[in-house]
């Protein structure tokens, strides 16, 4: 994880108190400073087992704190000390949208909110008080990739994975509003995952209003002339496909922006221009043909014009797409993410509580030679080693296993890696389905679900499973 955006370029409060090491926050233990933005500062931090570190710890400080699965996570402190009460409801709103996001739209492409609460800290001025978000600890982000030289055969799939967490917040009514490439962290497998939702605008309808910042290279043309209204200026979704447009350009050009200027102002006059068609859209000879033609439609200069370009659309794309040698590992991959946002990434939270529960035991990666049951299996390694049914870890069921697998073909009804479910039939030749380790198949099992849910039966792929119970073929269904 790496120091979070600075919304507007605009310097906060200055902190000349940092934590130490072994300081205690709530639950855990700072173990070293990570990095500092305009209003934040993130530190990695481990579970507190032994007395506290060199202050005391917050006696009343939210469950939340305490640490319950991961054995490192990073914690954004939001110091409100010193500030004036205007600065104080900015960084308080911005805490709410994080809480609010994470808590609301799980996804494995969406960094993990594991908590929040208040820090008690008389020792200690300048944080006492201050919010705290335990959140997911990441290897690294985008932008520290780009620095280091982003290796080709990840580039389409870094993007795809970028264009699936987009799409789930798009779908779930949600728009980012400061993508870039110091918000997109990765994993140690380079797997992506979306950060700082500080700025998150939750949609009314076709758009949201948010408050007048941003990273200025990653605004849109009609973000600079946007007029400033009681509730702030006016967004929509398309402003994130803009950034997606800029981020695809930087990873194909070792970093290098589409607009020229010295500094984050000149490039924006550059925008303007552009926006306005006084000026050509000029991209770097180094994008390969199939990224400069979906990057120039991500930077189409106005709302109108990008707005046929969704995420989903893209993914769509991307997932098509055949290149030279490698491009075939691209897709495969990038296929892979669109299953994984149709699976993972269709429902809100909220719907992701009705789970299927179990109704047998099966031995993971024992193959039934009887019909009867097959158990879930989820290939997200991340998802498979956690105890708890988090909601992005969850899994979707088709509503009919020979339409295209998107959102609205997905049951309400969600299930975790592990499950066991009951099954009676298979078809043999539906929607062919590829996950994330590049396996694939046409054949879907009949499962049943819990008494009560709506619909009562639902379709299982069989990359979902390790198993092949023996089935009878059911009646097709028809679309």
């Amino acid at each position: 994880m790496t120091s979070p955006g600075v919304p507007g370029g605009s310097a906060g409060h200055d902190r000349t108190d940092e934590l130490p090491p072994g300081y205690r926050v709530g639950g855990w233990v700072v173990s070293e400073l990570i990095g500092s933005g305009g209003w934040s500062t993130v530190y990695a931090a481990r579970p507190a087992d032994g007395p506290a570190g060199p202050s005391a710890a917050d006696p009343d400080a939210d469950p939340e704190g305490a640490p319950a699965g991961p054995a490192d996570v990073a914690l954004k402190i939001m110091p409100t000390a010193g500030l004036a009460p205007r600065q104080a409801r900015r960084i308080m709103e911005s805490a709410r949208r994080e809480v609010e996001l994470g808590s609301r739209v799980g996804h494995p492409r969406l960094i993990g909110l594991l908590g929040s609460f208040v820090l008690a800290a008389p020792d200690r001025p300048a944080v006492d008080g201050a919010i705290v978000l335990v959140m997911e600890r990441a290897s690294g982000s985008l932008r520290e990739l780009l620095d280091a030289g982003v290796p080709e055969a990840d580039r389409g799939p870094l993007i795809a994975g970028i264009c699936e967490g987009l799409a789930h917040l798009h779908r779930s009514g949600w728009v980012h509003a400061d993508l870039k490439p110091e918000n997109v962290l990765l994993g140690a497998d380079r797997s992506v995952k979306l950060s700082d939702f500080g700025l998150a605008t939750e949609l009314t309808g076709t758009h949201g209003y948010a408050p007048p910042m941003g990273t200025l290279d990653y605004l849109p043309p009609e973000r600079w002339r946007a007029p400033l209204g009681e509730l702030g200026v006016r967004i929509r979704p398309t402003a994130d496909i803009w950034a997606l447009g800029i981020v695809v350009h930087e990873v194909f050009s070792s970093g290098g922006s589409p607009f020229s200027g010295a500094t984050p102002v000149a490039r924006g006059a550059a925008v303007q221009e552009y926006g306005e068609g006084r000026a050509p859209l000029r991209m770097d000879h180094a994008v390969p043909p199939f990224w400069r033609e979906l990057a120039a439609d991500c930077l189409a200069p106005t709302h109108e014009a990008r707005a046929p370009h969704t995420a989903e659309s893209l993914l769509a794309r991307i997932a098509g797409h055949q290149e030279t040698p490698g491009g075939g590992r691209q897709r495969t991959r990038a296929r892979a993410a669109v299953l994984a946002t149709a699976m993972c990434g269709v429902a809100a939270a909220t719907l992701c509580s009705d789970a299927v529960r179990p109704v047998g035991s099966v031995p993971p990666g024992v193959v039934s030679s009887t019909a009867g049951t097959v158990r879930v299996f989820n290939a997200e390694r991340s998802c498979r080693e956690r105890v708890d049914r988090h909601p992005g870890c969850s899994l979707g069921l088709a509503i009919d296993p020979v339409r295209p697998y998107t959102a609205d073909n997905v049951v309400p009804t969600r299930v975790w890696h592990g499950d066991v479910l009951a099954a009676d039939c298979q078809v043999p030749d539906g929607q062919p389905i590829v996950d994330e380790e590049a396996r694939w198949s046409t054949r879907w099992f009949r499962v049943r679900l819990p008494s009560g849910s709506a619909p009562s039966v639902a379709w299982l792929p069989a990359v979902r499973t390790k198993e092949r119970p023996t089935l009878p073929e059911c009646p097709r269904p028809t679309a």
